[in-house]
């Protein structure tokens, strides 16, 4: 009986350690997407954006605004300048983020 109790015990202390991790490791997308904003130049420099799978296609008034190296540290793994757009790669987090982005907007 004592060793169910300890497994038990055992148990719940993983489970609680688990949940700590998630926690900690999971991503605030809403404190992301403001700061994605501020390095494109803030809410009335984006016209307009989209994305496809892994990237994220915003449409600028200004591209000289966006501060690229900056996007690049907030997590993106390329980014690719088109007259006056930006294609973002995020990965599985372009999707979210232009969410949070129109929610913003």
């Amino acid at each position: 009986m004592e060793r169910i109790v300890e497994y038990i015990i055992i148990a719940v202390v993983l489970v609680i350690i688990s949940l700590v991790i998630i926690k900690l490791t999971k991503r605030d997308f809403n404190v992301e997407a403001n700061k994605l904003i501020t390095y494109l130049g803030g809410k009335d420099n984006i016209i307009n954006t989209e994305y496809n799978m892994s990237r994220f296609k915003v449409i600028l008034k200004d591209v000289s605004k966006a501060d690229k190296e900056a996007i690049q540290k907030l997590g993106a793994k390329g980014i690719v300048e088109i007259d006056n757009q930006l294609k973002i790669i995020f990965g599985k987090n372009a999707r979210t983020l232009k969410k949070y982005i129109e929610d913003i907007k």
